[in-house]
């Protein structure tokens, strides 16, 4: 996918990028090259791949949420930023909170949130499971979302206790999806969410497997839940 092409295929979905937001995806896609030939942010450096499987992909969520009636959003496991970063570009008004485990990453957002000219975004260096135990962060988020972080039972721990009454947990799966719905369905009741929508889709070009979960948070999530950090990951909560 090209530069135009991911901005021709954004267009038809109804967003129609200013030069100065086509400016800021080309800046990151820059500032990504750079810093990772001295640490590894991503697999994908090419542009064509960039474009496609981390700019659009991170965006695909915006196509099934409307995100402009919405302030707060955390990103739990953002990596090179996706997909909050891109979701911010689209949405300036956005406050965006990312969290994650390695300070190197976060070294890195903050440097990017420098170049791209960001406003009220925050990069928090913390394990995920310390993060929703925080008062500070703990059911404060309208949106949380999550792109390819962990198996859905795990994910769900991690980030539903994050999300305000009221507010959605997105998260973005493969073609594992429908499975890890399944070993899910006990941990996203116990932590006070429903499934209000799942969306199927191909990503353009390769044509692979996409799945949106769209979760609502419907009541406060048990004090025991995120468990200690490593323990969601080895014993999740399981259907069974």
């Amino acid at each position: 996918m090209t530069e135009e092409q991911f901005y021709e295929a954004l267009q038809e979905k109804g967003f129609l990028l200013s030069d100065a937001q086509k400016q800021q995806f080309k800046r990151y896609f820059e500032v990504l090259v750079e810093w990772n030939e001295k640490m590894n942010l991503t697999a994908i450096t090419d542009a064509p791949s960039v474009y496609l499987k981390h700019f659009y992909d991170s965006l695909t969520s915006a196509f099934y949420v409307d995100f402009i009636k919405y302030e707060s959003v955390c990103d739990v496991g953002a990596g090179a930023g996706f997909p909050s970063i891109p979701l911010k570009i689209i949405y300036p008004h956005l406050h965006v909170t990312i969290v994650d485990s390695l300070n190197k990453r976060i070294t890195f957002l903050n440097h990017l949130a420098g170049e791209l000219k960001l406003e009220n975004v925050a990069f928090v260096h913390a394990r995920a499971e310390e993060f929703g135990r925080n008062p500070k962060y703990r059911e404060q988020f309208d949106v949380v979302t999550a792109r390819a972080v962990a198996r859905l039972s795990v994910l769900s721990e991690l980030c539903i206790p994050l999300v305000k009454q009221g507010g959605l947990f997105v998260s973005m799966k493969g073609a594992a999806a429908s499975e890890e719905m399944k070993d899910a369905t006990r941990a996203v009741k116990l932590l006070g969410a429903v499934l209000q929508n799942e969306h199927e889709f191909l990503l353009p070009e390769e044509d692979s497997e996409r799945h949106i979960f769209v979760f609502e948070k419907k009541k406060q999530t048990p004090k025991k839940y995120p468990r200690k950090p490593g323990v969601p990951n080895k014993t999740p909560i399981t259907a069974n």
